[in-house]
């Protein structure tokens, strides 16, 4: 795709959006129900190039899957029963993939080399490879980095381990491996982090302990089939809580978000930033979920710490732009973890909205956003996703508000997470 003329200032955003599926619990989902008794049948799993790794992936070791309507059927297979796959795992773009896999396919006694695409093999995967380490996996790899080969193992130990960083996609790793192990497993948080793997095993019979920062992780791997209802993604949908906040005159509502409250990060950065937001129909399937109404509002600028990162790290790209439209500034510190995303997030995110006219500082650790800046081109100008999908469609939102001709190159990242981004964009432009 060549770059991509975007829609700026003069136009409002108006009606209801049907999110897609949450990614993280997709990917969940998926490998669950590819090692659970019978046939798992999942309603909503989002359609994107991440999830579709995954799919990929358990295809490769004998598990297969049936489309029904809208839905997914997956015949699981039990752990022991995985098949040696003829060919490295490719896990594509998809960090979710390759680290939960590490962890789901720990005790396979045959060797596995998981791969990734360009941008995946320059991230680190040392925090996974440490722990599985410990509980007696052994890897071979360069730097830490993909391609990483996983060796036939024949047991595991159970371990106390202390997480260095708050990371869900870690503790799910460890959690998934301990699952085999030979005894019980404790992990223990900074932070609380994302609890999509709890909630899921628990969907499947399984049950996790968890005593204050700790989590308590027994041997069992006798997960039954079940059904599942993904809830919308609340990263999707955040995409559109701040387009309709920054865009004049805009009011949407978002049909049937998860609102799981170790992911309700951005919602309540934006309260402490003054917004108000609907909620309707709340209801709980496994995960809360709700519609969520936001129309047009003045922000303030604030402070986010370490504390907040954890349940926002993939919004934050969004509360910078917010924040740059706010009255005050904003300092956000804690979240060098953006380093190591798709792209690295603290500098492309500034780089590229810097060229919209913004004032930010980048930090070691964060930003400092200078508010209450009028986005403004004065020649025709590209902006660049950097192929990461979160800053593609943030950059995006922000042409919505910018005077002036914007395009986007490498636009295409979008699908790894959101394929139909633009399409929803234009249904509620008005």
């Amino acid at each position: 795709m060549g770059n991509l003329k975007l829609q700026t200032m003069g136009r409002h955003l108006r009606g209801t959006l049907i999110m897609p599926g949450d990614k993280s619990i997709s990917h969940r989902a998926v490998m669950l129900g590819s090692i659970a008794s019978g046939d798992t049948r999942i309603h909503n799993l989002l359609d994107s190039q991440d999830v579709n790794s995954t799919i990929t992936a358990m295809s490769n070791l004998g598990v297969t899957f049936e489309h029904d309507g809208d839905d997914l059927i997956v015949h699981g297979k039990s752990l022991d029963t995985l098949t040696e796959p003829k060919q490295v795992l490719n896990m594509e773009n998809s960090g979710t993939s390759a680290r939960l896999l590490m962890g789901l396919l720990a005790k396979q006694p045959f060797t596995l080399t998981f791969r990734g695409d360009s941008s995946l093999s320059k991230r680190p995967f040392a925090r996974v490879i440490k722990p599985l380490m410990a509980m007696g996996v052994s890897f071979v790899t360069k730097n830490d980095r993909l391609p990483v080969t996983k060796l036939a193992t024949k047991s595991l130990k159970g371990i106390s381990y202390e997480l260095p960083v708050a990371s869900a996609q870690v503790k799910s790793a460890i959690i998934l491996a301990a699952l085999q192990a030979d005894e019980t497993t404790t992990i223990i948080e900074p932070i609380p982090t994302r609890d999509h793997t709890e909630r899921m095993l628990a969907a499947f019979g399984i049950s996790i302990k968890r005593v204050d920062n700790r989590v308590i992780v027994a041997p069992q791997t006798n997960l039954i089939a079940t059904n599942i209802q993904v809830p919308g993604d609340i990263s999707s949908a955040a995409y559109w809580l701040i387009a309709a906040l920054l865009v004049p005159d805009s009011d949407l509502t978002l049909k049937q978000v998860g609102v799981n409250p170790t992911r309700m990060g951005i919602i309540n950065i934006l309260k402490r930033m003054g917004v108000s937001f609907e909620f309707k129909a709340e209801q709980t399937i496994g995960e809360p979920i709700a519609d969520i109404r936001v129309q047009s509002q003045t922000l303030r600028g604030t402070t986010v710490t370490a504390t907040d990162v954890p349940t926002m790290i993939d919004e934050m790209p969004l509360i910078v732009l917010a924040a740059t439209q706010a009255k005050g500034d904003t300092l956000i510190t804690g979240a060098s973890e953006l380093h190591v995303k798709e792209s690295d997030r603290i500098a492309t995110v500034t780089t590229q909205l810097n060229k919209l006219g913004a004032h930010i500082e980048a930090k070691e650790d964060g930003f400092y956003v200078h508010g209450d800046t009028p986005l403004h081109v004065t020649t025709p100008t590209v902006v660049d996703s950097c192929g990461d999908h979160r800053v593609g469609m943030m950059l995006t939102i922000a042409a919505l508000i910018t005077a002036g001709d914007v395009s986007l190159a490498r636009a295409d990242a979008v699908n790894i997470s959101y394929p139909k981004f633009f399409k929803d964009l234009d249904e509620v432009l008005s």
